[in-house]
């Protein structure tokens, strides 16, 4: 029982061929209502372009590398009016940004969700301050990225930095991965608390990890390569993706009957 009082959703396992057809359906959702896909990509692209300005505006454009790879993190968050367009289509139902928005505001669980994805991209900035400090020293300071990757590739302490910084932001995005890719379309699918919902999450992860390790890699490789253009590349991955993760939680949990 979840803490509820609700039984629990039921998890089933996936193979690789289940990650590939929820891609291709994904991809179909998209191209059947683009203009939602679109204007969610755009709005995500849109805070990634909005953060990196501010980055350069306050002399800290070395975070820019840090920011495009932990910006995959907030990605289940941003697309969760993308999975709303998916369950709509599914259904039948009419499809329209005020219907979107209401479903999601008649989720008061999905706030909690969303508090845990931005607190986790944020100790995944502040790790990446704390190590630069520790590694290249307390008041380093570059003046643009180039010379910032120039020391992270060339010396000793910039490669144990780029090492670590790696194996954190894998660690965190594994977990941020498995409480999240399943709990925001559960929670727009059913009457569930958020603490049910990641349960599940880390279950369905549990249940098929090999498939579902590598659907996450799949996704942060994709959003990492679309941000690397000025973030613009988003557009167009984000929506794919998220439709895509709504149709692998069709295959992942157990519909109510």
């Amino acid at each position: 029982m979840s803490i509820s009082g609700k039984v629990d959703p039921v998890v089933r396992p996936v193979a690789a061929t289940d990650i590939a057809e929820a891609l291709v359906e994904g991809l179909r959702d998209f191209q059947a209502l683009p203009l939602y896909g679109l204007c969610f990509g755009a709005l995500y692209a849109g805070g990634g372009i909005a953060i990196m300005l501010c980055l350069t505006a306050f002399g800290m454009v070395y975070l820019v590398y840090p920011l495009a790879a932990g910006f995959a993190l907030i990605g289940p968050f941003v697309a969760i009016g993308l999975y709303e367009v998916s369950r709509r289509r599914e259904c039948g139902e009419p499809v329209s940004f005020g219907a979107i928005w209401s479903a999601i505001r008649a989720r008061s669980e999905i706030g909690w969700m969303a508090f845990v994805t931005l607190f986790v991209f944020v100790i995944w900035m502040y790790q990446v301050r704390l190590l630069i400090a520790l590694l290249l020293g307390l008041h380093a300071s570059f003046s643009s990225l180039q010379e910032f990757m120039t020391v992270v590739l060339t010396t000793n302490e910039g490669l144990l930095f780029l090492v670590i910084g790696n194996a954190v932001g894998a660690a965190l995005s594994l977990i941020l991965f498995s409480l999240t890719v399943v709990s925001f379309p559960l929670l727009l699918d059913r009457e569930v608390d958020f603490v049910t919902a990641m349960v599940t999450s880390v279950r369905a992860v549990v249940t098929s990890p090999l498939p579902m390790i590598s659907w996450a890699a799949v996704i942060v490789m994709l959003l990492i390569v679309s941000a690397l253009p000025y973030f613009l590349g988003l557009v167009v991955t984000l929506p794919v993706l998220g439709h895509a993760t709504w149709h692998l939680y069709r295959r992942l949990v157990v519909p109510v009957a």
